[in-house]
């Protein structure tokens, strides 16, 4: 099954920049994954189980290093990286 995900990420830090970089990255190192970016949040493409266990992962490195990170997920059961967004 193909999942999309959005997921913001939150810092709660001074320097909150380069680890939002740096976990963008991260997820980039899986090619099992899709990872779309853009100026609000990232966007993640793929098998269900490759994009949870991808995020699992690197989610658990953050919070293990910046525990006061706050994390918003958004997840479609479907593939949406070449879908049109059409405006009501």
């Amino acid at each position: 099954m193909k999942v999309s995900v959005d997921i913001s990420m939150y810092p709660l830090k001074d320097g909150y920049c380069q680890p939002i970089i740096d976990f963008i990255d991260q997820l980039e190192t899986h090619p099992e994954v899709s990872v779309q970016r853009n100026s609000m949040s990232t966007h993640i493409y793929g098998d269900y189980q490759a994009v949870m266990g991808t995020l699992n992962q690197e989610i658990l490195t953050v919070l293990e290093q910046i525990p006061t990170t706050v994390f918003v997920l958004k997840l479609v059961g479907t593939d949406r990286e070449k879908a049109k967004i059409n405006a009501c």
